[in-house]
């Protein structure tokens, strides 16, 4: 019985020893000096051949008598034993708490070798915690039983503590093999990015410890440095080059590398490299299986050509036979589906004898990823084999639902295939399942029932948060999306770069400078701040939230730019008004790198050019546009429309627009209805939009605001009240944004009524819906109501910058100076807003509107900023109306400043003349309108205009042209010498010529706005209110003349002015004389 036992044992042992590096001690020394078996030694192949000599030499000795020969008899029996059973076996091993109860039941617990192979099982079983306490507890260690731990950790997901460990090992003095290397390796490709460090730490070892050459530890540096280094591709070919060429997995690695990183071509080269070498090396699966995967990130453009390419290689694949290998396949028929090819894929489908789960699966991720959903499900219900059907069957088709034409089909499949999965208990322990729930949900605009799905998944790992926080994101719920990336965080799950650009994308909707910055934290201290997404993802939210510089910090030091880092830099700086020049140094500089520009790019250009109104460089674009063949995409039309448009030059737009035909989208008319009006060609915009309802266009929320605006601009009410008649009639859906439009439009064209009637049935309101009727009330005089509203708005909204603005206004035009310099006061304080130079020019105005002269020029004094021309023309304004003389030497200043400033601007001369005209200083005078003329600046031509039904009828000063002027002037007399009896009188101060009384009287007796009166008079007789439009402000004698006019023939007269409105009725104005 012991002869053929000890044989047995010495043939398993020493089969062992000649394939493994771990060491056995010697039968004798383990009965009798325990401490010095543990030792490592140099040479593992050595260690092993000595102890097989060691075990032949006891068996051939001879046959000893007594307790020792037992013992050793008795010792080689167990230990044979156990290595046949745990190690020499082929098949599973009954497992490692079996092994670790023989070791304690047989005497072996301090035996090393035997102590690596019980740390082993656990470590592969997945039980790490065990394996950890039997490594705690060995007396002795060695490199082997560091490299057991190692391994585990790093293949059951665990790269962080793998990493650790391998630290503490290379502390603890145990030279690490190229095993060891391996997993610590593959721990760092497992972190990614931000375990580059270490592996590069790993890297500078092994060119130490003479294992540079090794096949193990250059594939693992190849695999490690294609997963965590942005330049990749130089570090893995510096390490291939240097590598031993022999190996086929080490050719086989590369060619991965290039796969995963989207390099086809590169892996292609490599791969004809390969074969065209004489070293005699075949493909094998994995190289084909790379091969075919290199071509899923082919961009559209290219699909044709990756589709031939795929067609040679599968005639290769067919030749080697391997198209029966199920994960070449499977990889064919994804690629084929991937790339549209949808014949080629479901032929290859069919041609494959065996098939499997990813067979199809694969298939239907092709069909997805082409956008055709309902044909990957159709694909499902044809097979209906339960064979082919996983797990991963139901992640795929839940993502196809979400790419479904209808939503709501998809929605209704989606909820079928959760049902199924429910009833069949698929999903109770299956992450991946719940992961792909949630997203479906999401996708298909179900967010609430993902969030539900989410809140009942058992397990949740890194993809689960990802999809909820990216679900929250894409359904505009972004507070949500911040509130469950503090969770992740809070939880055990660490962020991916998905994680960060969904977060950081809700924190550009939100514009969350804090928490952006937060999470770029995060990123940094994770290695993801340098992918190339999570760059494009932070230089966004930073423009967004109003930090251009900081955007320009995160793109130009960035190590790597794509395409889309390109359009973001532009895109932010042309949204930027004090960095839009720059874009366009931007776009040169990407232009000399080589890059060719997308849609996008020129989009961000042309946007950029309309901005600046550079009609020059918009051309240059138009040309670069049609050289790169995009001159028929219509995105890039409509915004060359705009940018015409903008830049003065509308008749291109025109021209565009007309080659256009058949192209146009909603947003081609809505960008030509917007040139026409940012143009004053009001008439025309109004044609358009008859023209887009017989064409059968549907008129969106965009063209009743563009049209409501312009109508508000021009004061054209009842082209307004048209625009908001039609409206109604389409029962076009409610929009915060056309209502606040509406208000503006009528609160600008004189019916505050109106507007107040509209505001009070909005049923929302945002910022610009209370600023629009605020200013409102404030231009028609009301500042008890604007400052009512302002205390009403503060229940709901926050004020902004405009707001006060019209608060300020309200305050000076009705004379309230306490209750307006409170609310300055209270603006940084109270309110978080910093004033402005509109808002010290509001405060000026105030001051000088109420004769408060020594204050205002106090106020000018403590100013933080330079007085801007707005403030010293309000200022030279204030000296005018003034009484006292003495101040003649601040308005002198501010018209000085003026010249300084704005030489050109006609209103400066006029001011000036004004103030020395109301002195007498008519010499003055005279010299002020010759700098006008030497300066070559014409003051616009006062003119008023009044809209009945015949059309527009417009009247200047003096003007006889109009061909019902004789009636006219004879109208205007008589209704002079009639409001003459209830007590006006002309105010010849406000004549600033040197003339007699009489001269002036019948020069302000021919003024616009009274023509314009005279005119409706014998036009209209009803009792319906008159409003006349002005282009200048009313003068003091046309303000009196108007408010005996209200009282004499019996109506309410409307006139708006430059600045304001005034409403006259009864003898009386809206702004009691304080304007």
């Amino acid at each position: 019985m012991v002869g053929r036992r000890i044989p047995s044992s010495a043939h398993w042992l020493r089969a062992y020893c000649s394939t493994s590096c771990l060491i056995l001690p010697p039968p004798t020394m383990a009965l009798h000096s325990p401490p010095c078996l543990f030792q490592p030694l140099g040479n593992p192949a050595s260690s092993c051949q000595k102890w097989s000599e060691r075990l032949d030499a006891g068996l051939r000795k001879p046959h000893v008598h007594g307790r020792q020969a037992a013992d050793e008899e008795g010792f080689l029996d167990s230990y044979g034993r156990m290595l046949h059973r745990y190690v020499g076996s082929s098949s599973s091993p009954p497992g490692a708490r079996s092994l670790q109860l023989e070791l304690t039941k047989l005497g072996f617990v301090g035996d090393l070798f035997l102590s690596n192979t019980l740390v082993n099982l656990y470590a592969k079983s997945g039980n790490l915690t065990v394996a950890r306490q039997v490594f705690d507890e060995m007396p002795h260690r060695n490199a082997v039983s560091w490299t057991c731990l190692i391994s585990g950790h790093s293949q059951w997901g665990q790269p962080d503590e793998a990493c650790r460990l391998f630290r503490s090992m290379v502390s603890a003095g145990f030279p690490p093999s190229e095993y060891t290397f391996g997993s610590v390796l593959r721990g760092c490709q497992d972190s990614g990015p931000r375990s580059l460090p270490l592996g590069a730490q790993v890297h500078g070892v092994i060119l130490k410890s003479g294992y540079s050459l090794d096949p193990v530890a250059c594939n693992a540096l190849i695999s490690m440095y294609g997963s965590c280094s942005l330049d990749s591709m130089v570090s893995v070919r510096r390490i291939f080059e240097g590598a031993p060429k022999g190996n086929l997995v080490s050719w086989n690695s590369i060619i991965s590398v290039c796969s995963q990183k989207g390099e086809a071509p590169s892996a292609y080269e490599l791969f004809l490299a390969m074969q065209r070498s004489d070293l005699g090396l075949r493909p094998n699966g994995y190289t084909f299986g790379s091969l075919i995967s290199a071509t899923y990130a082919c961009p559209a453009p290219r699909a044709s050509l990756f589709a031939c390419l795929l067609d040679q290689l599968l005639s290769q694949i067919l030749k080697s036979g391997f198209l029966e290998d199920l994960y070449v396949g499977s990889a064919l028929v994804s690629a084929f589906a991937r790339l549209g090819v949808l014949d080629r894929a479901k032929k290859t489908f069919l041609q494959m004898q065996k098939r499997n789960a990813v067979s199809m699966n694969g298939l239907m991720v092709g069909l997805v990823k082409q956008k055709q959903g309902e044909e990957a499900a159709d694909i499902f219900r044809q097979v209906n084999d339960p064979g082919l059907v996983n797990e991963d069957t139901f992640v795929v088709l839940l993502s196809a639902c979400a790419e479904f034409s209808a939503p709501e089909a998809g929605k209704r499949t989606g909820r079928e295939i959760h049902g199924f999965i429910t009833r069949n208990s698929l999903g109770d322990d299956k992450v991946a399942v719940g992961n792909g729930l949630v997203n479906m949900y999401a996708k298909c605009s179900a967010i609430e029932e993902a969030r539900r799905v989410f809140e009942l998944m058992g397990a949740k790992d890194q993809v689960s948060w990802n999809s909820i926080i990216s679900g929250f994101d894409q359904n505009g719920l972004f507070q949500e999306a911040l509130t469950s990336f503090r969770k992740m965080r809070i939880g055990d799950a660490s962020p991916s770069n998905f994680t960060l650009i969904s977060t950081l994308s809700s924190c550009s909707s939100l514009a969350f400078l804090r928490f952006g910055e937060q999470v770029h934290c995060d990123g940094v201290k994770a290695g993801l701040d340098l992918d190339i997404s999570v760059s494009n993802a932070l230089l966004t939210m930073y423009g967004d939230c109003g930090q251009t510089s900081e955007s320009q910090r995160v793109f130009w030091s960035m190590p790597d730019h794509d395409l889309v880092s390109w359009n973001s830099m532009i895109g932010v700086l042309a949204d930027s008004e004090t960095h839009l020049p720059q874009s366009m140094g931007v776009f040169r500089e990407m232009l000399r790198g080589g890059w060719h520009p997308n849609r996008v790019t020129f989009i961000n250009i042309l946007v950029a050019s309309s901005s600046l109104s550079l009609v020059n460089q918009g051309r240059q674009a138009h040309a670069l546009v049609v050289k790169h063949g995009l001159s028929e995409d219509v995105a890039v039309e409509n915004a060359m429309l705009s940018c015409y448009a903008r830049s003065g030059c509308i008749g291109a737009s025109e021209q565009l627009f007309i080659l256009m035909s058949g192209r146009r989208d909603n947003l081609s008319w809505n960008s030509m209805v917007a040139g026409y009006v940012d143009n004053g060609l009001l008439p025309e915009a109004m044609d358009l939009v008859w023209l887009m309802m017989n064409d059968g266009q549907k008129l969106d929320n965009f063209t009743f605001a563009t049209v409501l605006s312009g109508c508000a601009a021009a004061g054209a009410l009842e082209r307004g009240t048209e625009m908001h008649g039609f409206r109604v009639r389409s029962q076009v859906e409610s929009d915060v944004v056309v209502e606040s439009t509406l208000v503006d439009m009528y609160s600008k064209c004189g019916r505050v009524n109106y507007a107040a009637r509209v505001f009070a049935a909005m049923p929302s309101r945002n910022r610009y819906s209370w600023n629009s009727m605020i200013s409102g009330c404030a231009r028609h005089g009301d500042a008890a109501g604007a400052l009512r509203l302002f205390r009403e708005m503060q229940l709901s909204q926050r004020p902004d910058d405009v707001t006060f603005v019209s608060v300020l206004s309200a305050c000076s035009h009705a004379g309230l100076v306490e209750e307006g310099l409170q609310y300055f006061d209270d603006m940084a304080g109270s309110y978080g807003v910093e004033p402005r130079m509109e808002h010290y020019s509001c405060v000026v105005d105030l001051l000088g509107r109420a004769g408060m002269v020594e204050e205002m020029e106090s106020f000018l004094r403590r100013m933080p900023m330079e007085p801007n021309a707005l403030i010293w023309r309000t200022v030279l304004a204030a000296c005018c109306r003034t009484k006292d003389r003495a101040r003649m030497a601040l308005g002198g200043l501010a018209g000085e400043k003026l010249m300084e400033l704005e030489p050109e601007n006609p209103v400066s001369y006029v001011l000036m003349s004004k103030l020395f005209a109301s002195v007498g200083k008519w010499e003055d005078v005279a010299r002020a309108r010759s700098s006008m003329r030497t300066a070559m600046v014409r003051k616009e031509a006062g003119c008023s205009w009044v809209t009945l039904k015949d059309g527009v009828h417009t009247f200047v000063a003096g003007d006889r042209s109009h061909p019902e002027a004789e009636e006219v002037y004879r109208e205007l007399l008589l209704l002079i010498q009639r409001t003459r009896v209830v007590g006006y009188a002309p105010q010849t101060g406000s004549a600033l010529y040197d003339l007699d009384s009489e001269e002036k009287e019948l020069l302000l007796s021919h003024h616009s706005e009274k023509l314009a009166l005279a005119f409706v008079l014998i036009r209209s007789s009803s009792g319906l209110p008159i409003r006349i439009m002005k282009n200048l402000r009313v003068c003091g004698d046309c303000h009196l003349f108007f408010r005996c006019s209200s009282q004499v023939v019996g109506r309410e007269i409307i006139l708006r002015d430059s600045i304001r409105f005034h409403h006259f009725a009864n003898g009386r104005c809206s702004c009691g004389d304080y304007w």
